[in-house]
């Protein structure tokens, strides 16, 4: 505790030390803000790679002073630009004495302008010997320290422009998502297809199984919701007879976060008339050879180790195919429901009361199929229930013309012979509204204006969904989506103050900021509130007595694959090992927030698998029934209680 206060009394005194230098730069009239432009003519990687021709000019290169070794009256620094790091030699006989000073006096992530001539040092390091140096900008904080670098992942996230300064291959990978879309974009436009833009609020969001944003419109008095896909209002320009449309863009799902999924993310989705879903997968196997070949050079990506062959024919499998191959289980044989949720149960998947045959079927295809699929593989003809928007086979109607794209396991592409009949539309989205009253939040709600699109008649279109964070994962080789995002969803730090400050912008003028504080107060009323009946039965103090109540520290939180509902916790229990418990709590928090958290647990019960994961403990949870539906509050103890310690 006291190397911590320590080191906070010597950051705040660098801070002050920053402020001052910055003072008096203004009071000698050097303030660097006054400057507003600096003419750069070369950058660090260009001066390196030619060298030969520009050893003894005159250069002029601009960035971040990341690196300064004082000599007496000569001195070294490294400026970093987009490009990289070069080294700069500043002497006091080539800038002046007074300038000397100044640069003597400059700090590690100022950003500066040198002007000198190209060499080579008596070490080979290509250099320029500075004639002029400029400050530009006083950074008034410090950079992480060089050795360490930024390496927590939360403040790599919140300030990604100190996670750009302080990892190249952070902006390397940010320099490859570019060029990735730059490479989609090419390919697209070279066979025919028009880049579109089509409305991110709308009235219906509709085109995904997904829970949306809602927001209200103030002008209209009007309620609308960010859009989930981008599927309908691009299939209403083939029905305009635009033939070959395209979007990258931004949609929102109102969902949980973990290494692949993040609420607002970037999705492409394509539609070409006159082709069928077989036109998508020659399409999607070409996109993605030009697209690799063209940003890393080869098409043959490694992803987490594991090699992949983007240059050989994918493989092309059927959802029911996949599933005999993977559990033994052939739905060729099960005909009716009962027999579907027979099967089920004998394999222990967990299925709902509104689960159909083909329902049952996915579940069986996500629990046994999913983790094999690390090659490209296309996965075709998928059940009906699971397809509101896809043509049905013509010789088996209970599936349809869809496939999904599947690499490392990854589901990366979705795509459909369209449904182009208006009245066998409207009946799918009839059986989606039933869904939705049964409870499903996700299903598709009816759509009438994009039922009189099809009714003024569209052509066989085939279409596709491509998530293009996990393609930038998977040919950056990054190991979560937050590590392609450049700001990926975080929850707010010191949320209470930031609902302050909102209530207060949002008050009339005569409210005092002390009212508005007070308004956001959370109060509980209780009085329709059902907990569970006290237990009647008694356990002897001894039984009880020996379970083993601890404070815990969670040092990882993550959703659980295929699972909605469980958590993984990775734990500090004081024993100086790991603990790892699974907990179905996803409904009440996300992960994030749990990380840091102290909680409380029962750590000597015996290890047992759920989801294939052993859970060595149980997270302990308060329960009660609102309005019949069960509201969850996970106890989070005081954070001065240490890991391990014992509950009496």
């Amino acid at each position: 505790m006291a190397e911590q206060k320590k080191q906070e009394q010597d950051l705040n005194q660098l801070l002050k030390v920053r402020r001052e230098k910055l003072a008096e730069l203004q009071a000698n009239g050097k303030d660097p803000f006054k400057i507003v432009k600096y003419d750069v003519t070369h950058h660090s990687q260009e001066v390196k790679d030619k060298f030969e021709e520009l050893e003894g000019q005159s250069v002029t290169i601009a960035g971040r002073m990341m690196s300064k070794r004082v000599m007496g009256k000569a001195s070294f620094c490294h400026v970093q630009d987009l490009q990289g790091t070069i080294q700069s030699y500043v002497a006091r006989d080539s800038i002046g004495e007074e300038s000397y000073k100044d640069f003597k006096k400059l700090d590690v992530g100022d950003v500066i302008g040198i002007k000198g001539e190209v060499f080579k040092t008596k070490t080979g390091e290509i250099s320029i010997h500075a004639a002029e140096v400029t400050l530009l900008s006083k950074s008034l904080q410090v950079l992480p320290e060089k050795f360490h670098g930024l390496t927590n992942t939360d403040t790599r996230y919140r300030q990604r422009y100190v996670d750009l300064i302080m990892n190249p291959e952070v902006k390397d990978t940010f320099v490859k998502r570019s060029k990735i879309l730059s490479a989609i974009r090419r390919y697209l436009d070279g066979q025919g297809f028009m880049e579109v833009e089509t409305p991110m609020l709308v009235a219906n969001a509709g085109g995904a199984a997904a829970r949306p944003f809602e927001t209200h419109f103030n002008a209209l008095d009007e309620d609308f919701k960010l859009r989930i896909s981008l599927e309908l209002y691009l299939k209403r320009l083939i029905v305009g007879g635009l033939e070959r449309v395209y979007e990258i863009g931004r949609v929102f799902r109102n969902e949980g976060l973990d290494t692949r999924h993040n609420p607002e993310f970037t999705l492409m989705e394509l539609y070409q008339a006159y082709t069928d879903y077989h036109g998508m997968m020659d399409l999607t196997e070409n996109l993605y050879r030009f697209v690799a070949q063209e940003v890393l050079g080869t098409t043959t990506i490694t992803y987490n180790g594991v090699e992949m062959d983007l240059g050989k024919p994918f493989e092309r499998i059927t959802m029911l195919d996949a599933v005999k191959k993977y559990s033994g289980v052939d739905f060729n044989e099960i005909h009716t429901l009962e027999e579907a949720r027979a099967a089920a149960k004998e394999h222990h998947i967990e299925y709902e009361e509104r689960h159909k045959k083909g329902d049952i079927l996915n579940l069986f295809f996500e629990e046994y199929v999913e983790e094999h699929l690390v090659q490209p593989t296309f996965v075709m003809d998928h059940p009906i229930e699971i397809s509101p928007l896809t043509k049905k086979k013509p010789e088996n109607p209970e599936y349809v013309e869809r496939f999904e794209f599947f690499m490392n396991g990854w589901e990366m592409a979705n795509a459909y012979s369209e449904l182009n009949d208006p009245i066998d539309q409207r009946e799918r989205f009839a059986a989606q509204e039933e869904a939705f009253a049964q409870g499903d939040e996700e299903a598709n709600h009816t759509d009438e204006d994009f039922l009189n699109a099809l009714e003024v008649g569209m052509p066989p279109t085939g279409g596709i969904g491509f998530g293009i964070d996990r393609m930038c994962m998977l040919l950056t080789d990054s190991a979560a989506i937050r590590d392609v995002l450049l700001f990926p969803t975080m929850k707010s730090m010191g949320a209470a103050k930031n609902e302050a400050n909102n209530a207060a912008q949002s008050a009339p003028a005569e409210k005092t900021v002390e009212k508005a504080i007070a308004e956001v107060k959370e109060t509980y009323d209780f009085s329709n509130v059902e907990v569970e009946p006290l237990f009647k039965d008694m356990v002897d103090f001894e039984t009880f007595s020996k379970s083993d109540f601890r404070a815990v520290k969670v040092k990882e939180c993550e959703a659980v694959p295929k699972s909605k509902k469980l958590l993984k916790f990775v734990l500090d229990d004081g024993s100086g090992v790991d603990r790892v418990i699974l907990s179905g709590i996803h409904d009440y928090y996300e992960p994030e927030f749990l990380v840091g958290k102290t909680l409380l647990a029962i750590t000597n019960l015996p290890p047992r698998k759920m989801m294939g994961i052993d859970s060595c403990g149980m997270i302990i949870s308060a329960t009660h029934l609102v309005e019949g539906r069960e509201g969850l509050n996970v106890l989070i103890l005081d954070d001065k209680i240490p890991a391990g310690a014992k509950l009496y």
